[in-house]
């Protein structure tokens, strides 16, 4: 059920909807929806989004809000995320509080992925 005033969804465009699907699947265990040939909607057990149909894509160069994945072990989490498809955009940094990557979908949308160990 959706809690006032919280985040309850995330959109990011993707030219290849079955791309991104494969992708997010096999880095992350996300399940899909398809709504049509230009929607997929995600969920990662947690918050629900959804990809659409468009060239575009969001990165922090272009002033996108940068979307950031917790995982429990960094290493693990970037090497799944390059052998599913992605790109580094930035290897593991540390940063105050913890350390993190910045990866690259199949689409070119740049996420982050921390971890507080």
């Amino acid at each position: 059920m959706p809690t006032d005033q919280k985040v309850d969804y995330l959109e990011l465009p993707a030219a290849d909807l079955d791309a991104v699907q494969a992708f997010y699947e096999a880095a992350f265990g996300w399940s899909f929806t398809e709504y049509g040939p230009d929607y997929r909607a995600f969920t990662d057990g947690r918050i629900d989004g959804g990809f659409y149909r468009s060239d575009l894509s969001s990165t922090t160069e272009s002033g996108a809000a940068l979307i950031v994945i917790y995982a429990s072990d960094l290493e693990v989490t970037r090497d799944r995320v390059v052998a599913s498809g992605g790109r580094l955009v930035r290897d593991i940094f540390t940063f105050p509080g913890g350390r993190r990557f910045h990866f690259a979908d199949p689409n070119g949308n740049e996420l982050a992925v921390w971890s507080d160990s």
